[in-house]
Parts: C-alpha cells; sequence; structure tokens
C-alpha cells in the first residue's frame, strides 16, 4: 500500500518516536520534520482518518497495528537504502540519510529488492 510522501514521512517519524519513548506528540513531530504544529496536527487529522493513529484530544500520537505495520515497512526501506548508499556508493552515513530519505518513496519494489539482493551478496563474499 503506497501513501503519500508526507503521510509515510509522519509514519515514520511516529515510528522512530514511539520506538524511543512509547509514544509522540504534535510538538515533537513538527520539530524532527521543521513542520508548523498546525501541520502536523492537520496531518494528523489525516492518519487517524486512516485509522493508522491513536489519538485523543492533543493527547500523545501512537499508531494502529495497521499504521506501525506501513510505519516498519517504510523505516526497513529507509535503513536499506542507507546502507546500500554507505557500502555501495561510499557515502558518509549523513549524506546516505539525507537522499535514503528522498529515494524510499519513489523506489520501486525491483530495485529494492535489488538493492536487497546487493546487501546479502556483499555480506557473503
Amino acid at each position: 500500500m503506497k501513501y503519500h510522501d508526507s503521510a509515510e514521512m509522519y509514519l515514520e517519524t511516529i515510528f522512530i518516536l514511539e520506538k524511543k519513548q512509547g509514544h509522540a506528540h504534535v510538538a515533537e513531530i513538527s520539530k524532527a520534520l521543521n513542520l508548523s504544529k498546525p501541520s502536523v496536527t492537520k496531518a494528523m487529522t489525516q492518519l487517524k482518518s486512516r485509522s493508522l493513529i491513536h489519538q485523543e484530544d492533543y493527547g500523545p500520537i501512537t499508531l494502529t497495528d495497521k499504521g506501525r505495520e506501513l510505519s516498519r515497512e517504510i523505516y526497513d526501506r529507509h535503513l536499506l537504502i542507507t546502507e546500500y548508499l554507505q557500502k555501495a556508493m561510499n557515502l558518509s552515513l549523513e549524506d546516505a540519510e539525507e537522499n535514503a530519505c528522498r529515494m524510499e518513496h519513489v523506489i520501486t519494489d525491483s530495485l529494492l529488492d535489488s538493492i536487497k539482493a546487493y546487501l546479502n551478496k556483499k555480506v557473503e563474499e
């Protein structure tokens, strides 16, 4: 299931924050993504309407099972692309992270499979 790039960024950010502290807040998401709190609040309303997050009025944000599954896929894709860019392209972690963040939303499944195969091959060598 493919979601809009911004929805994926929100889900990934919530996933990371939830992993660190058990939940997220609008202010934390706003800071992490360098967006206004009203923009984040609007996006949370949309994610909630898709049953991807739980949030009471102005309360902490957590992922639903559906949201967690989707965000884990997004996060894992990010990690895989970052690793590939570091190993195959010899990029610094910072450059690999920045590029992976952009690439993760547009990469095809076939390219992702090729990256996985490349990394498995490199590990075995």
